[in-house]
């Protein structure tokens, strides 16, 4: 899932993104309820016609913007308080009005909100914040049965809107049992696994997801939250995961790192300066079929917008393509084959920059 933030995936417009084969945008609750706010969102429709998007919708619940405000905020039994990062006005997060949000807004998937456990934390820490993320999502799953918002609260309601529960628990995976054990007792239309990529070691994380992916319920989908690295990826679809999302494909692009089928380039080196080829000889993309490498450093050298429109436009081309594959092997019986075959690639050619 392509990530849209504040209603927009940045510097790509709707048509775009569905030319390029996205079929499900992520946007974002915390974001979307400080600006312009979801009664105004709600009033005009919902999240849908306001961003002109005609294809599914899920919206994270803000538990993980909220967590990564750190300072700014105050967990407590029945929500989080937190100051706003745009004025530093106090808000109070609580999972009733989280729903009140997500309804407005008419997604199409919802998220529970939930308490992102941190790394490191203690084993009480983690405990505590999984027994907060159940009695929450039992607040969520209560408040979305309610009858529809009346006007005052945006008019708008999305009577299908599916309901995610997020599994917690940290690293022990005792912990991570249990949560998984609570949140499909609840039983919701798909299940998360969060609190994952905050700073483990990837081993760890591996570890998270190969045993935590197995415990939901095969007949629901399985949505790994917030992880987008190819390597990841390939990890997590391996343990049974159906759903990503992650900001990697268009922040590298706007910062001039891109994704081809050699590995990761930095648009911005010196050696592009006159090179005349396309960026991926092997894309099919419209900045790969019209523009070279020379072009594409002069557009990010000289910092117009340009450049992050087509680097972004390659980033998400090469991503989505990526996932088609993907599901290709997986449909063919053949995930394994594609697996041994990408991972010494991304290995080699795809580390961090």
């Amino acid at each position: 899932m392509p990530v849209g933030t504040n209603a927009t995936v940045k510097a790509m417009s709707p048509d775009e993104m569905k030319d390029l084969g996205a079929e499900i945008l992520l946007s974002n609750t915390y974001h979307l309820y400080l600006r312009p706010g979801h009664k105004i969102i709600g009033e005009v429709g919902g999240l849908h016609k306001f961003m002109k998007w005609e294809g599914p919708i899920l919206t994270d619940s803000g538990g993980f913007q909220v967590f990564s405000l750190t300072n700014l905020r105050k967990i407590k039994d029945d929500g989080v308080e937190f100051r706003s990062h745009l004025d530093g006005s106090l808000h109070f997060l609580t999972p009733e009005l989280v729903m009140e949000i997500q309804k407005a807004l008419g997604s199409d998937i919802a998220m529970v909100f939930d308490e992102c456990t941190p790394y490191p934390a203690t084993k009480e820490y983690a405990l505590n914040s999984l027994k907060l993320t159940t009695d929450w999502a039992k607040r969520c799953l209560d408040a979305r049965n309610n009858p529809p918002l009346e006007k005052g609260a945006g008019g708008f309601y999305n009577e299908k809107q599916a309901l995610f529960g997020i599994v917690q628990g940290g690293v022990y995976e005792d912990l991570r049992k249990q949560s998984a054990e609570e949140i499909i007792e609840i039983e919701f239309d798909g299940y998360a696994i969060g609190g994952l990529s905050v700073g483990e070691p990837k081993e760890l994380m591996y570890e998270m997801i190969n045993w935590t992916a197995p415990l939901l319920p095969n007949d629901k989908p399985r949505y790994l939250m917030g992880i987008g690295d190819l390597l990841d990826v390939l990890e997590a679809v391996s343990a049974g995961i159906d759903m990503f999302d992650c900001v990697m494909p268009t922040r590298n692009a706007r910062n001039g790192t891109l994704f081809t089928s050699q590995g990761r380039i930095s648009i911005k080196r010196e050696e592009f300066k006159k090179d005349s080829g396309p960026l991926d000889p092997e894309c099919g993309c419209y900045t790969c079929q019209n523009y070279s490498r020379s072009y594409l450093r002069h557009m990010f050298m000289s910092r117009e917008i340009l450049s992050m429109r087509l680097n972004t436009m390659h980033n998400i081309h090469f991503y989505l393509e990526f996932f088609r594959r993907m599901r290709e092997s997986i449909s063919k019986g053949e995930f394994k084959n594609f697996r041994e075959e990408l991972t010494p690639i991304l290995q080699n050619n795809f580390h961090e920059m």
